[in-house]
């Protein structure tokens, strides 16, 4: 299978190297509007008269016909007309040739030799040591390199060379891409893929490759922690501080949410988070698109509907939609005209590539921060508590996975009900681990389970730290109620404690807005970010290290389009969560731009599941 851009290259490279024709014989004018004509007749697509023109050319030249027969093959190829060009490679005398020459003729051959079932030879072509390709001829080289390892049987070859040819590609073809990567890796299996992802080096350009092949063959895997370097929004040295790097801002942004019942609380809280940052953003004179919002019905058939209005209505970027199911309708389309940021993770094994983001609230990056935040502080073996709710089962798999990366150990695991208040039975299969004084005990129950849990080990005598997902803390501070957490130290959005500098205050939000606290306010929160996200989650995706500071943590967008989280961590002391690192900076839009005058009010009430 060929990438159908690099079916292009050929035609470029032909008529680029047209001229390039060995000197050691002056050209005619005749010869000279000959190859005109020729390159003339590629620029049109009529390859089959351009090939039988340089096929002409090289009878009519023979000082040069082993040049005019290679151009002449290559116009065959991008006819789709490989098996014609097949005698006409035959003939070539490799050593006559110049430039780059030797090696588009060793590609041909190459491609020849996939199509007559002889990988080995391919590979040989493609592999050969002293193979020094250009840029333009690169991509080529390594599609035909990667066909080889696979027709011979050598997956992990196929599936590293498919990963190198990554940032050679864009669109469409990087998508096949990976997709074909990908595959590669899923064919060897989950046991020889978890022994590689074990043996290999955090830095190792493969390991998120390896970790995603797994997650899509459902093995829960450690994750890659973003590397944040270096904030959007640092100003461009030289543009007298007016300019900043990264932002982008579309016109005309569709919002997608849905207003169906049960899902009418949560997708309000994401909608008027996504308002509140809109609106503020005006502050920074940052230029604004115009927003409209539109019903996604809560189920796949209705956001692919309100998807393709917006599509119509002129939409840049559509945002959303909410839920799991919708997400999976609008990214399961054979096409995606306009880019999305989807506001969930979908199920579906791969994302259109370039034209969408996925950017979500999930359980598994609470669960595995945490580890890593105890694996940080000297803490490698771990007791596990959690309810038996989906959030919990969800963190506790991706804490376990992330701790046993690490080095760490499990040395028990109980479970909480939501119907009694005795936890002693938990208490015990806690006390039956032994673990050594290394230990911690991680801990995903919600506010009302841990307030009972907590009073419960001190009696026991079990003074382990204990850290926590968000779901410890009940979105308002409760200095009566949450004493019995005392020393607890949980992650969760930095908005919500102010520790995120360059936002609204959240007090002051709040305060006005009573979806901006309780249950609601961490979704308050990621429609904060969702919006801020906007201008810079191209820049995010093409500039590895390069973080949004947000309500919900510090942003980041992997090689997948999934945007990650790093949060803040949090303790109780005196009964009151508070930050235990201080205050984060924000600085994420131009300083001098001037603002649009365009505001749509929301065209629908949205909703969120």
């Amino acid at each position: 299978m060929r990438l159908c851009r690099l079916a292009a290259s050929g035609l470029l490279i032909s008529l680029a190297l047209s001229a390039c024709v060995p000197s050691a014989v002056p050209r005619s004018p005749a010869e000279i509007a000959a190859v005109q004509n020729a390159a003339a007749l590629a620029d049109q697509g009529q390859f089959d008269r351009a090939a039988q023109a340089y096929l002409a050319l090289a009878a009519q030249t023979p000082s040069r016909a082993d040049h005019y027969s290679l151009l002449a093959a290559e116009a065959y190829r991008q006819e789709n007309a490989l098996n014609r060009a097949i005698p006409i490679v035959a003939g070539i005398q490799r050593k006559d040739l110049t430039d780059d020459e030797p090696l588009r003729l060793d590609l041909l051959r190459a491609e020849i030799a996939l199509q007559q079932h002889n990988a080995p030879a391919a590979l040989q072509l493609t592999t050969q040591p002293d193979i020094n390709a250009p840029e333009n001829l690169r991509p080529r080289l390594l599609n035909l390199r990667a066909q080889a390892m696979a027709d011979t049987g050598d997956l992990w070859g196929a599936a590293r060379t498919r990963v190198e040819m990554d940032n050679f590609l864009q669109g469409i073809d990087r998508s096949q891409n990976r997709d074909q990567a990908l595959s590669l890796l899923a064919r060897l299996g989950v046991t020889p893929l978890k022994q590689r992802s074990a043996a290999m080096q955090p830095g190792d350009t493969m390991l998120p490759w390896v970790n995603e092949a797994l997650g899509r063959l459902g093995v829960i895997v450690a994750q890659a922690q973003p590397n944040l370097e270096q904030p959007v929004g640092t100003l461009v040295p030289g543009s007298n501080a007016s300019v900043r790097e990264g932002y982008k801002m579309p016109a005309h942004i569709a919002l997608l949410l849905p207003n169906s019942d049960g899902l009418v609380g949560a997708a309000s809280a994401v909608r008027d988070g996504f308002f509140a940052a809109y609106f503020q953003a005006a502050d920074t004179h940052a230029p604004r698109a115009t927003i409209r919002v539109y019903d996604s019905g809560g189920n796949a058939a209705s956001a692919i509907k309100a998807y393709n209005q917006a599509v119509i209505d002129g939409a840049q970027l559509v945002v959303g939609p909410l839920t799991r199911n919708e997400v999976m309708g609008v990214l399961g389309q054979s096409s995606l005209p306009v880019p999305v940021l989807a506001l969930n993770r979908s199920e579906n094994k791969s994302l259109p590539v370039g034209t969408t983001s996925e950017f979500a609230l999930l359980p598994e990056d609470e669960g595995a921060q945490v580890a890593d935040h105890m694996i940080e502080r000297g803490i490698h073996n771990a007791y596990v508590v959690t309810s038996n709710d989906d959030f919990a089962k969800r963190s506790a798999a991706a804490f376990k996975a992330e701790l046993l990366a690490k080095g760490g150990q499990i040395a028990g695991n109980a479970q909480v009900g939501s119907d009694g208040v005795n936890y002693g039975g938990a208490i015990a299969a806690l006390n039956a681990g032994g673990a050594g004084t290394d230990a911690g005990i991680f801990i995903s129950v919600r506010s009302e389970q841990a307030r009972l849990l907590l009073p419960q080990l001190r009696v026991a005598r079990i003074t382990l730290p204990v850290f926590a997902t968000s779901h410890v803390y009940s979105g308002n501070d409760n200095a009566t109620a949450d004493r019995d957490l005392e020393g607890v130290e949980f992650c969760d959005a930095p908005w919500l404690f102010d520790a995120q500098t360059g936002l609204p205050n959240y007090q002051s939000i709040a305060s006005q807005l009573p979806s901006a606290r309780g249950a609601t306010a961490q979704l308050f929160a990621f429609g904060m970010d969702a919006w801020s996200l906007v201008p810079y989650v191209d820049w995010l995706r093409n500039h590895p290290g390069s973080y949004l500071p947000g309500a919900t943590g510090q942003l980041a967008a992997d090689t997948f389009g999934h945007i990650n989280r790093v949060m803040s961590w949090l303790k109780f002391q005196d009964g009151i969560a508070r930050p235990m690192n201080g205050s984060l900076q924000m600085d994420n839009a131009p300083a001098d731009s001037k603002p649009t005058d365009g505001t749509s009010a929301p065209a629908a009430q949205p909703a969120n599941g």
